[in-house]
């Protein structure tokens, strides 16, 4: 078996894989993860116990037990180039021997649990509202770079919004575990999540720069293929059910409604709402 280059997979001085300074024993099997740092100590806060902590970058992580069960929580930053990078490093974590740089015989999955903020652009999507994304479109590139495998009905879904948006590439379309959404996003509303590559015009935001698109919001609010409607923006989501998907891990999304493009409205307390999805979702661990 062949061994993995010390550039395709660096691993520090002290045994710990390159951006997020954590070594295979720094990770449990059900990882919840957040964009803000600042939101780790959110959730571990609600910990039994914290055993383990590492602040590197915007990557922070903190590895304790609830009500007796072990978790991992984990911050990422924003976009989908970050996801690539912190899912390809746990991965590593969990399916790589970095004494001999080679793939394990048996692989380890992992449950990953994205906690996120998002913004409904549908009206019934309403300020509050927890939502499980049943499917990530991405409207990023990163797909490009690696060999995705979809089913008939995402490669439709592709076609169609590149086509109906009139884009210069083909977005991708994931569906999420369904294991996982039986699991943590049961009762919640269940939607179809935008991801893009950025807060402002990605979104169809104008600031002071002109956008391509300055009708985003009212095309996606508008698009439908035999009943699958899209129901709200954020930054991550299809990245994690890509990447997810091929290293053999099962992922889901779940979103605090924070905004309403569709009504311009915005939450007088988002924190709250925030607050409410951590502690539903550790008590459902």
């Amino acid at each position: 078996m062949s061994s993995i280059s010390e550039t395709d997979l660096i691993i520090n001085s002290d045994g710990s894989v390159y951006h997020l300074s954590l070594k295979p024993e720094h990770i449990s099997d059900t990882i919840i993860t957040v964009g803000d740092p600042s939101r780790v100590f959110r959730v571990s806060q609600h910990f039994d116990q914290v055993d383990f902590e590492m602040n590197k970058r915007e990557f922070i992580t903190h590895k304790g037990k609830y009500k007796g069960k072990e978790v991992t929580v984990m911050s990422t930053g924003m976009g989908t180039d970050n996801v690539e990078i912190f899912l390809t490093e746990l991965d590593a974590l969990a399916n790589i021997d970095f004494k001999t740089r080679t793939i394990k015989e048996k692989k380890r999955k992992l449950k990953i649990i994205r906690l996120g903020t998002s913004g409904g652009f549908q009206e019934d999507v309403r300020l509050g509202t927890h939502l499980v994304s049943d499917y990530g479109i991405g409207l990023d590139t990163l797909m490009c770079f690696y060999n995705l495998r979809q089913t008939g009905f995402e490669n439709t879904i592709s076609n169609k919004l590149k086509e109906y948006l009139d884009l210069p590439f083909k977005p991708y379309c994931v569906k999420g575990s369904d294991e996982l959404k039986e699991q943590f996003g049961f009762d919640m509303l269940s939607g179809n999540t935008i991801t893009a590559p950025g807060f402002y015009g990605p979104q169809g935001r104008s600031v002071r720069v002109p956008i391509k698109y300055p009708h985003l919001i009212e095309d996606l609010m508008y698009f439908n293929h035999e009943e699958f409607w899209l129901t709200n923006f954020e930054m991550e989501t299809a990245g994690y059910y890509a990447m997810a998907r091929l290293m053999g891990h099962e992922m889901i999304s779940l979103n605090a409604i924070i905004a309403n493009r569709a009504r311009n409205k915005f939450s007088k307390d988002p924190q709250k709402v925030i607050d409410g999805l951590i502690k539903k979702v550790l008590d459902r661990l």
